[in-house]
């Protein structure tokens, strides 16, 4: 018995084959390819690299990929991101509130520094004592009431000139419930005013405070020419800080209800002229 003869793999693969394509009721010959397994294998390897490579592109840039497990759409990853960066300025917000709630339990709480004036401020002059005072007048006090008798009563200022050209425009306008009283040292006038009215400045000036009391609520203090000082206390809020310089009839705050000494909505109105209080109603008409 013969033993067969192992045929060589390189035979094996040019080894020429024709594939056939025949009519099956007429057994016509409609087309033919002469193969060998060489031809068919390097076909078939081309064949799955390009049809993974077309596989790989479709799927990486169009959005198909988005139906594929594990890809995640790029919608979704723009929605992340934003979501990302408002988390991120939400943290930012979260911390200045904070800030901002401990500087209010701070003010509940009175833990608030007081701002002393170097000159004769409006707290020393609220303090003082008529009592203690000695209000017999001496020689030169007697010269100063011979002047002042023989200008206008109500002159705040140094000449007529001055006085024509300084109007004190009334901050609100309303029914005055409490007036000036030096014996009950209410040395301002309680105006009644809606909340939220616009308060507005007596007359130019700068603003020299600007600050929450926790007995008089958000007050702001104007310093203006000849000495003069106006004070606005219990407003809602300051549209005006430290420093500002204001026009005459400029809204300065809104009126409100804030601190502990208030009955209702309403303006405290005070007015100094060079460390003493006046009577604002001399000066301003808030009807």
């Amino acid at each position: 018995m013969k033993k067969e003869k192992k045929i060589p793999l390189k035979r094996k693969l040019l080894h020429k084959y024709r594939l056939v394509i025949l009519n099956e009721d007429t057994f016509e010959e409609r087309v033919s390819f002469k193969l060998t397994r060489l031809n068919v294998f390097v076909l078939v390897t081309i064949s799955s690299i390009l049809l993974i490579a077309f596989t790989t592109l479709l799927i990486a840039f169009t959005p198909i990929r988005e139906y594929i497990p594990g890809y995640s759409s790029t919608a979704l990853k723009k929605k992340a991101v934003e979501l990302n960066y408002k988390t991120d300025s939400l943290q930012q917000v979260i911390r200045l509130n904070e800030q901002y709630y401990s500087s209010i339990k701070k003010v509940l709480k009175g833990e608030v520094s007081t701002v002393e004036f170097n000159r004769d401020s409006i707290i020393s002059a609220a303090k003082l004592d008529l009592s203690e005072v000695d209000l017999d007048p001496i020689k030169e006090d007697s010269i100063l009431r011979e002047k002042v008798d023989k200008e206008d009563k109500y002159n705040l200022f140094e000449t007529a000139k001055t006085k024509a050209n300084f109007i004190l425009f009334p901050p609100v306008n309303g029914t005055i419930s409490e007036t000036y009283n030096v014996e009950d040292r209410h040395y301002a006038v309680d105006v009644i005013v809606a909340e939220n009215s616009p308060v507005k400045a007596t007359a130019d000036g700068t603003v020299i405070f600007s600050e929450w009391t926790t007995e008089t609520g958000f007050v702001i203090i104007l310093e203006h020419s000849y000495g003069l000082i106006s004070v606005y206390k219990h407003n809602a809020s300051l549209t005006k800080t430290q420093g500002d310089l204001v026009k005459s009839g400029e809204v300065i705050a809104m009126a409100g209800n804030t601190g502990e000494l208030t009955t209702g909505p309403h303006l405290h109105f005070e007015l100094w002229s060079d460390g003493y209080p006046v009577n604002p109603t001399n000066f301003i008409d808030f009807k």
